[in-house]
């Protein structure tokens, strides 16, 4: 069965990539027939939400094919395609030298294009849209270098803005249909690794919650000191800095619950510093969760507390103000413009542990009524900005234009 949209992505489905699924479901309810395709997988057993669990099943998997399939498309593209095949490793080669990667994991991926290119061509696809602007989009841009479907990429960040010229951004933006960005700062980050003549295909499509988290029941904000950190335990999310800001609400003698929602590759360090702090008896870590779970432990708190130092836009913060809960984040990316202090939240400078503890001390004793009121007007603007719905149309007309151009070349 011919498709129209194939989508690319790292590692999909992932407990960290539900707003990919959440657009992926709002395409196809715009009229959009999509594929699946992902670098590798994870295993069912890593996916909590049931609804990852089914998307694992309607997914193909690059790597699953082997290093031998992988050599066999590569062969097939030299006897087939062979001038075709000489810009892409041209193009692999370069990249491979500016990457941290090196070159052979560029080889690597110029034969995931070749087996995608068939793939895709199976498929009937007329359009590739990759996730992130890191080896995704790479292999994307090799596909089509092939001869694959015209493709554009979605820009989350941060560690596309971190090493562009390592990534080869400008290249992908150059060789891409469109490039979306998924805020205002975001698209400004690419204008600074694109030539002025490509600005114009920097679109921006904004993450979303999908209908039922925002037609989901209004939960009244509790009376506890209860605040939840939602997000995997690495550096960038800034949970060292929150259990920092924890500890000096301890030593005030400030009455709190802090709940740290995620797993990730800094859990031990996580664990020692909570051992070591004595916070034991008020600061907990649940693990992954599903969709459901991280609705209820956010609608069990007084307000979400997210201090990264380096991120997009998180999802989670529009799913915290979806829920009527205010947000308490900091002064960077593109949180600014969803998160309005003293309208929906707190922002604070990026690492100042102190600005940190202050506002959550704030939230803490602030009465229910005004957290509520804090709620309301930041699941206004995230009904208004981040309806997964409305900019899952967005997107569909982006990708229906790129077909309609290509069909009209042909």
């Amino acid at each position: 069965m011919s498709t129209d949209v194939a989508y690319l992505v790292n590692q999909y489905p992932k407990v960290s990539h539900t707003f990919i699924r959440r657009e992926i479901a709002g395409l196809e309810a715009d009229g959009l027939a999509v594929s699946r395709f992902s670098i590798r997988s994870c295993g069912a057993g890593d996916l909590v939400d049931a609804d990852d669990r089914r998307e694992l099943d309607r997914t193909q998997f690059v790597l699953s094919v082997g290093m031998a399939r992988l050599a066999c498309a590569a062969l097939h593209a030299a006897i087939t395609r062979p001038v075709r095949l000489a810009r892409a490793i041209g193009a692999a080669m370069g990249a491979g030298w500016r990457s941290d990667r090196g070159v052979f994991r560029h080889v690597i991926y110029l034969a995931e294009a070749c087996v995608l290119l068939r793939w895709l061509r199976k498929s009937g696809s007329r359009h590739l849209h990759a996730h992130f602007g890191t080896n995704s989009a790479t292999v994307a841009m090799l596909c089509r270098m092939l001869g694959g479907p015209p493709y554009s990429f979605t820009v989350h960040g941060p560690e596309e803005f971190d090493k562009p010229q390592g990534l080869s951004l400008g290249e992908k933006i150059r060789n891409a249909s469109f490039v979306v960005a998924i805020s205002e700062f975001g698209r400004s980050q690419l204008y600074r690794w694109c030539e002025h003549s490509q600005w114009a295909k920097i679109k921006i499509v904004p993450c979303g919650v999908d209908a039922p988290l925002l037609a989901r029941p209004h939960v009244p904000v509790p009376h506890g000191p209860r605040l939840v950190c939602v997000g995997r335990l690495c550096e960038q999310k800034g949970q060292l800095l929150l259990l920092d800001a924890a500890g000096l609400l301890a030593a005030q003698g400030v009455e709190f619950e802090l709940a740290l929602v995620g797993d990730g590759p800094m859990r031990p360090e996580v664990e020692g510093l909570i051992a070591r702090m004595g916070l034991r008896d008020c600061v907990t870590i649940t693990g992954w969760a599903s969709a459901d779970q991280v609705a209820a432990q956010i609608e069990w708190s007084r307000a979400l507390v997210l201090p990264s130092f380096a991120e997009g836009l998180p999802v989670v913060i529009m799913e915290a103000l979806a829920l009527g809960r205010p947000v308490i984040s900091t002064f960077t990316a593109g949180i600014p413009e969803l998160v309005e202090p003293g309208v929906c939240g707190w922002l604070v400078p990026p690492g100042s542990v102190e600005a940190l503890a202050s506002v959550m001390r704030e939230a803490l004793c602030l009465p229910p009524a005004r957290l509520e009121q804090m709620g309301r007007a930041g699941a206004e603007r995230v009904a208004r900005r981040h309806d997964v719905r409305t900019n899952a149309r967005t997107l569909a007309e982006l990708l229906r234009a790129s077909i309609e151009s290509e069909r009209s070349a042909e």
